[in-house]
């Protein structure tokens, strides 16, 4: 059987560097962590593609990977991946290492005491462990496990979607491509798999969600706007009221203008365009995205209604209502709340589902760390100072 973690190198690199700032702050993280290597023997559990060492001296650190994608990757990148496979089932050379490290790999493991068992007997006395693990706000570990917990897999005729797919993207990257990327028509095809996995346990939560959502809760108006200022913005975005006289002059002058508006001889439009300070007349919009008293003087006009003069945090606006319905707007704001009420009922899921699992998975690191004490290890000594800043609440 194929290692499960093979087919993962390019999405995992892929994704940190789309997302640089999580990347710079884990890798922070680690390189505090492990400290000065030189002239150490240091032992990467779950080494993966190697990115985070690749960004230190790596030439001493050796290795153990169960994906052969992913170890082959680390390998170029300087790591000796001295075996391939699970920790669990690797014979190590006992009171060999000065430093054992697992980044983000224990929380796949099967067996954390045998795991951790192996790492204790290969470390030299007075060595040193590090466990970094995937924190809860990692999608991409759980929606995996998600998947597993669902009993979610992928059909006969799914399968062959995914390695239809995955042959005309592979063939349609040129020979640099491949290379810059480290692709495989096998890592592409485990990509689409993972996709198609993720997006089969969402719907598979969202399945019987399906809202009535009436005319009313998804309204748009459409509405014209005369606005006057009482403050402006700094360069933080942040509102710097105008002097007490200034805003009083405003609020007079937009008295004057509403009066005008509503005595039947001049035209909105033209006013706006003469008295607004904002160039935006026209503004279609639903309940909860405009501020909240622009909101209650819009949607309690009639068509052609004028409302009073309408306080806001940054100024004076006169409203006129020119739809009280916007039945294109409308309809398509019912399907974009349908789906937020699915993406509601999904985060739920997967929020109870992490929740659940952090509890089962601190509870069993708290239990197997105890097995592993004996007197060379002041393991007591850090949880007290734990418990002391992060109280059981």
């Amino acid at each position: 059987m194929k290692p499960k973690f093979d087919g993962y190198a390019a999405q995992y690199d892929a994704w940190f560097m789309e997302n640089e700032n999580v990347f710079q702050s884990e890798f922070r993280l680690f390189e505090k962590a492990i400290g000065d290597i030189s002239g150490k023997r240091v032992l990467s559990v779950g080494c993966g593609s190697g990115l985070f060492e690749s960004m230190i001296d790596c030439s001493g650190i050796e290795g153990i990977e169960p994906s052969h994608d992913m170890g082959a990757i680390a390998q170029k990148r300087g790591i000796n991946v001295i075996a391939f496979g699970a920790i669990e089932e690797v014979e190590l050379e006992e009171n060999a290492y000065d430093i054992i490290y697992l980044n983000g790999s224990s929380s796949y493991m099967e067996d954390l005491t045998r795991a951790f068992d192996v790492c204790k007997k290969a470390l030299k006395p007075n060595g040193k462990f590090i466990s970094l693990d995937v924190p809860k706000e990692s999608a991409f570990g759980f929606m995996y496990l998600l998947a597993k917990e669902k009993e979610v897999t992928l059909d006969e005729a799914e399968e062959a979607k995914v390695v239809q797919a995955a042959q005309e993207y592979y063939s349609s990257l040129n020979d640099t491509e491949i290379e810059t990327m480290g692709a495989t028509e096998e890592i592409v095809e485990n990509l689409y798999r993972e996709y198609a996995m993720a997006d089969k346990v969402y719907r598979l939560i969202i399945q019987d969600i399906n809202p009535e959502i009436s005319d009313d809760e998804a309204r748009k108006i459409t509405v014209q706007q005369i606005f006057f200022a009482t403050a402006s913005t700094d360069m933080d975005g942040n509102l710097k009221p105008y002097s007490e006289s200034s805003i009083q002059s405003a609020y007079e002058k937009a008295c004057e203008v509403r009066d005008l508006a509503v005595d039947g001889e001049h035209d909105f439009t033209e006013l706006a365009s003469k008295y607004s300070d904002d160039s935006e007349i026209t503004y279609s919009f639903g309940k909860g995205e405009a501020e909240s008293a622009y909101e209650e003087a819009a949607f309690n006009l009639a068509t052609d209604e004028v409302s009073q003069v309408v306080k806001c945090e940054r100024g004076y606006y006169i409203i006129k209502c020119i739809n009280t319905l916007d039945r294109e707007e409308t309809d398509a704001n019912k399907l974009k709340i349908v789906e937020e009420r699915k993406r509601e009922v999904f985060g739920q899921e997967y929020d109870s589902f992490v929740n659940t699992l952090v509890r089962q998975l601190n509870d069993k690191l708290w239990d197997e760390i105890t097995l592993i004490m004996d007197e060379q290890v002041t393991t007591d000594n850090f949880f007290d100072v734990y418990a002391k800043y992060f109280p059981e609440e």
